[in-house]
Formats: structure tokens, C-alpha cells, sequence
């Protein structure tokens, strides 16, 4: 069933044209049922797509943007009998492309009248995942503030490596780092690999004027705080998350998928390496009822 969904996937993410609108003669409807659980909303810019997969072709179902559920859409009767796969993907709320976005957050195959749909085989697999990081400011040269930065590396060893231990992730996404600091979270920057510079290593304007860091995801919190906060400023009792996010986002805030996070001890001595526990929602799930 496993292999299935991704062939239905690969296809739907490979077709160019628009199946939205069915064309034969049959145009009775029916109603399709979405009970999904863990989703949060996106915000003015972006909406949610479900799509059917009809004979290999994507036939959207609708977009909506509450994450109250159960949702009903009414959807022609023939595609949706017909219909092997459900998924849903995120788009933009004006969008002049028919076809599916690449950033699909759940996929199913029905079983009789039911689809149980998840993000684990569509998104990314987080059951393993596992993480460390350290307390350090690299990117100046004062060493009185080291509680100002954090920095997803292993140094227990003695010598620096990889810190994540995360799985690749699907199209139109990638990881996200952030520090919950006195309720506000503040991101660390956007990343695809574990093992090499996040997004902004260059351009951040938190970091210091003494380089960029290690070549890991990371953030020093030295200069241009947010309103409402001061740095440089001490980390422990904050909260480290990492978050898997849609790509494109523009969204201030962690999304919904958070497999990793941990609360830095208030006893946590720098330079040292620090484990990362479990994250509040590491999969997203729900059925479809047709």
C-alpha cells in the first residue's frame, strides 16, 4: 500500500495539467468527508488542497483554509469513486497554476469508502528522529554571553559533528530552528542539510560581526532583538524546537509539525552538549470518507 501512495504521489507532483474540472457527460455529485487531525492555519497567503487521484490524474477537491473539523465537499460522483489516493498540499491563495504544489503535507489509498491519510510517508518519517545541541557565541568574540546562542552540533566527543539526526525531506519543505524565548519564538534560520550552514548564516541580523559560525544550522542572539526582548540575553529556561515548515512560508511562527524540542535546564553549563527530547507533534493524521 506503502509503495501505492508514493507511485500515486510521484504522479501527481509530475503532472502538469489541471484535472479540476471533469468533462464527461456524468456530472452528478457527492459529498466528500475531511476528519483531520493536528493541522493548524496558514494564514492569509497560503490555503489547503485536497485532491483525488483518478486514474493517475489529480481532480481537486476544493481549498479551504479553517482547520475546524469535520469539513464536507461536495465533489463529482464518478472521480470520486474512481479515486485510489487522497491528498492534500498547500498553495497559494491566488494561484494561477491548476496543478498540485510540490509542498503536500498528507496522502492516503482508500480502503472501501475510507482513506486514513497521514504525513509520515508524504513529508518525512520523524519516529527517529533525535537531536543535540550546545550553548555557544561563535560569532563574536566576547566570551561573558555564550548563553546568547544556540547551535545544533554534537562537541562531546571533543571535536564537532553533526547534532540532528533528521530524515530528507520531501519536496516544498525543510527544517526550521527556533528559541522560545519568554514566550516569543525566534528563529535559529531554515535548513535542508544537517551538517552545514542554515539559510541566514550569512545575513542574519542577530548574529555577531566576528564571522558566521560553524557549518551547522545555529543562531547567536547578540544584536537587533525583537521589541519586547533584549540581547544579548540568556537562553536557559528557553525552549529549543525544531520545526519542519512549508517552503515557501512566511509565516512568523513555528508550523505545526514540531519533532523535536527541548527546555534548556537552568543549570545548563555552555560549550556542553545537551539532548534534545521528542517535539509535541511529530505526524499529522485523519481520514476522508467518500
Amino acid at each position: 500500500m506503502i509503495k501505492k501512495m508514493f507511485l500515486a504521489v510521484i504522479t501527481l507532483g509530475m503532472l502538469a495539467t489541471s484535472c479540476s474540472n471533469d468533462d464527461d457527460d456524468n456530472n452528478a455529485s457527492t459529498e466528500l468527508v475531511l476528519n483531520l487531525d493536528g493541522l493548524e492555519a496558514l494564514g492569509n497567503d497560503f490555503v489547503y488542497e485536497g485532491w483525488l487521484i483518478v486514474n493517475g490524474a489529480p481532480v481537486s477537491t476544493g481549498t479551504f483554509s479553517s482547520v475546524s473539523f469535520p469539513q464536507t465537499f461536495t465533489v463529482n460522483a464518478d472521480n470520486l469513486a474512481n479515486a485510489s489516493t487522497f491528498v492534500l498540499s498547500i498553495e497559494p491563495a491566488v494561484d494561477t497554476d491548476s496543478a498540485p504544489a510540490a509542498t503536500k503535507i498528507l496522502a492516503g489509498d482508500f480502503s472501501g469508502n475510507i482513506a486514513a491519510v497521514n504525513s509520515n510517508g508524504i513529508v518525512g518519517d520523524f519516529s527517529s528522529s533525535s537531536g543535540t545541541y550546545i550553548l555557544a557565541t561563535p560569532t563574536d568574540m566576547d566570551d561573558t554571553n555564550e548563553a546568547s546562542g544556540v547551535w545544533f552540533l554534537d562537541n562531546s566527543s571533543g571535536m564537532s559533528a553533526v547534532g540532528l539526526d533528521l530524515p530528507l525531506l520531501s519536496d516544498g519543505w525543510k527544517y526550521e530552528g527556533w528559541a522560545v524565548i519568554d514566550g516569543m519564538p525566534i528563529s535559529t534560520g531554515t535548513f535542508s542539510s544537517v551538517s552545514d550552514f542554515d539559510d541566514n548564516a550569512t545575513t542574519s541580523m542577530f548574529k555577531g560581526n566576528s564571522g558566521n559560525g560553524p557549518a551547522y544550522p545555529g543562531e547567536d542572539f547578540l544584536q537587533n532583538a525583537p521589541s519586547g526582548l533584549t540581547f544579548p540575553t540568556d537562553l536557559k529556561g528557553s525552549t529549543i524546537v525544531i520545526s519542519v515548515e512549508p517552503s515557501p512560508d512566511n509565516s512568523t511562527s513555528p508550523f505545526t509539525l514540531k519533532p523535536l524540542a527541548h527546555m534548556v535546564p537552568t543549570d545548563a553549563m555552555n560549550h556542553t552538549a545537551i539532548v534534545m527530547g521528542t517535539g509535541p507533534v511529530s505526524s499529522i493524521s485523519g481520514t476522508v470518507t467518500r
